[in-house]
């Protein structure tokens, strides 16, 4: 089911759509199937990939165009997998990052990446705390610089 985009969301603005979405999320998790450090993980706890990989489109929907598609509890799902650890989380993005650079415009695959990443540090944070894991001083910051928006150069 499609929804409109919220005239505000942070896809809209970029160029993201429906279709970008898709190739995003089946490209990207194809690349996650073959990949030997979480594909595993990955292939253990997934019944039916089509239908998990249509969950994933309307995640990324509701992420990025704000439509409200997914009605599921990622963090009840994740802090379900014992196996999963930090290097899990920083392969994935790893993945989800050069798949988006190399599938989506430049200014859309930076809202992705950024949306990515503090969903991230969101899970991992929450994986941390459920199993009674000191989180730090901070939460682990899965950001990249390479997305952070330069600073305006004063004007002379």
């Amino acid at each position: 089911m499609t929804r409109d985009p919220h005239p505000k969301s942070p896809g809209l603005s970029v160029s993201i759509t429906e279709p970008m979405i898709h190739k995003l999320v089946h490209a990207f998790y194809a690349d996650v199937r073959r990949d030997p450090l979480i594909g595993p993980i990955f292939e253990s706890h997934i019944e039916n990939w089509d239908e998990h990989l249509e969950k994933l489109v309307a995640f990324w929907s509701s992420v990025t165009l704000m439509t409200g598609r997914y009605k599921g509890r990622p963090m009840a799902v994740h802090i379900g997998l014992p196996e999963i650890s930090r290097a899990h989380f920083e392969r994935w993005l790893a993945l989800f990052r050069a798949c988006a650079r190399d599938i989506c415009p430049p200014q859309a695959a930076a809202v992705f990446i950024e949306r990515a990443e503090r969903i991230a540090e969101s899970l991992h944070l929450g994986i941390s705390l459920h199993r009674g894991e000191p989180p730090g001083i901070t939460p682990p910051d899965f950001r990249s610089p390479a997305i952070t928006e330069p600073k305006p150069e004063p004007a002379s």
